[in-house]
């Protein structure tokens, strides 16, 4: 694609909190943003639910679509920005229309390019059109960018990242305060940083989507979110910060991805020195690891109007300067399935594993047979104060040991009478995670 001086018309579909924004940034600060972006933004059509709300830009000049569909139709739109989110439905349909109608597309939309990014980028390639997504990974850090083409170069061998603001809010407030998860998810909700419906965030669904999208940008496959093995953190529970801590820990929901391995989310246990183990709040970070860079870390804002429009603006400074690169950083044609690049098994690991146990004679033996029959090496046990007669907290870090072993012996103490409530199991992640 030659650069053009011509103005780029654009429009939005979606005026939520990221697509007001948006909006807000090309109207007000019009003037600066075209001198960066060498020729004008212009904003021409918008569509979202309601045309009655006050998002904060005048409407002037600009027109109204109830059907967001039909901004594909228009001849004079070059660039859609799809804010409309979900997988399916209206935002998988507009975008397919307006890939096909040869405008670029930017999304912030990770579950749509993570179940089906291989099939956008190649209407994107067939119709010579810019396929971007910069918003849809880890907010305002610029990930996307970082792998596909600061990284280019370089042979990944992992990935790793915090990739849920909400995630790490509620988790670095319960080690913070001593309070339990349901409180903490409340008290999220409360400051916007929770949705009420908060599944796709508690249960790492939203962080699986992104690391979807980065495995498959650095080892050259198809994007494919039914490869991934997702665990959320609502099995956390306060008395593991306080273990965790004594250990050494520290309680992260991780994601991670390797060449010939289902890219995993899970909630871990990191060294507390480590670069990952210090993001805290709302914040994002993601690793890079490869060959010849060794290790780069970046850390930042992962959600919200600001640090979600900066990603979609510098997406559309690269359309506008002709910047195009293919989505996946090679053509689709060369994207390999998930599922024939990646195994089943997955390397052994040392655990923390929590029983809540009922404080009496004979406790110990059960759990040590169990143990043992399944071949499982216990690094340290921990038990604090007596409670006889009580439920207390039984806690021991196992060696390296495979994950299905060690779920199938878990299965099985959970069927033990002073066994009182379901086994909680997290991966230790060692120190040299980060290279």
């Amino acid at each position: 694609m030659s650069k053009s001086s011509s103005p780029l018309k654009i429009a939005i579909a979606g005026l939520g909190v990221v697509g007001s924004e948006v909006a807000r940034q090309l109207i007000n600060r019009g003037q600066q943003l075209s001198v960066a972006a060498g020729r004008s933004l212009d904003v021409v059509a918008v569509s979202a639910r309601s045309s009655a709300s006050d998002r904060g830009f005048v409407m002037d000049g600009i027109d109204w679509h109830d059907d967001a569909i039909t901004l594909a139709d228009r001849d004079d739109v070059d660039v859609i920005i799809e804010m409309i989110g979900g997988s399916e439905g209206v935002a998988l349909d507009l975008t397919r229309a307006s890939l096909r109608r040869g405008k670029h597309v930017i999304t912030a939309n990770k579950a749509m390019i993570a179940h089906h990014g291989a099939e956008l980028a190649g209407l994107a390639e067939d119709n010579q059109v810019s396929l971007l997504f910069e918003a849809a990974v880890a907010g305002g850090i610029p990930a996307v960018k970082t792998l596909r083409e600061g990284l280019a170069g370089n042979n990944i061998s992992r990935i790793a990242g915090i990739l849920n603001g909400t995630c790490n809010y509620i988790l670095t407030t319960m080690e913070q305060t001593g309070e339990g998860f349901a409180d903490v998810l409340a008290d999220a909700q409360r400051l916007g940083y929770a949705e009420a419906e908060p599944s796709f965030d508690v249960d790492g669904i939203d962080a699986a989507h992104k690391l979807t999208i980065l495995a498959a940008i650095a080892f050259g496959q198809k994007p494919d979110f039914g490869a991934a093995f997702i665990q959320g953190i609502r099995d956390v529970s306060a008395v593991d910060f306080t273990f965790a801590n004594q250990l050494g820990f520290r309680i992260k929901l991780v994601g991670v991805a390797e060449p010939g391995q289902a890219p995993r989310m899970q909630t871990c246990l990191l060294p507390l020195d480590s670069q990952l183990a210090k993001v805290n709040g709302v914040l994002n970070a993601v690793e890079f690891h490869g060959e010849p860079i060794g290790s780069v870390l970046a850390v930042g804002p992962g959600a919200g109007g600001g640090a979600t429009s900066s990603a979609v603006l510098a997406d559309l400074m690269d359309i506008a300067h002709a910047r195009g690169s293919l989505p996946f950083g090679q053509p689709v044609a060369q994207l390999v399935d998930t599922a024939d690049q990646v195994g089943t098994a997955v390397a052994d690991t040392p655990f923390y594993v929590r029983l809540m146990v009922v404080d009496e004679p004979g406790v110990l033996a059960g759990v040590t047979n169990i143990l043992q029959r399944y071949a499982i090496s216990v690094e340290s046990l921990i038990q604090q104060g007596r409670a006889p007669g009580d439920t207390v907290a039984l806690v021991m870090t196992t060696h390296e040991t495979a994950e299905p072993i060690l779920t199938q012996a878990l299965d099985e103490m959970a069927g033990l009478t002073s066994v009182k409530a379901k086994p909680v199991a997290m991966p230790i992640l060692s120190a040299d995670l980060e290279g």
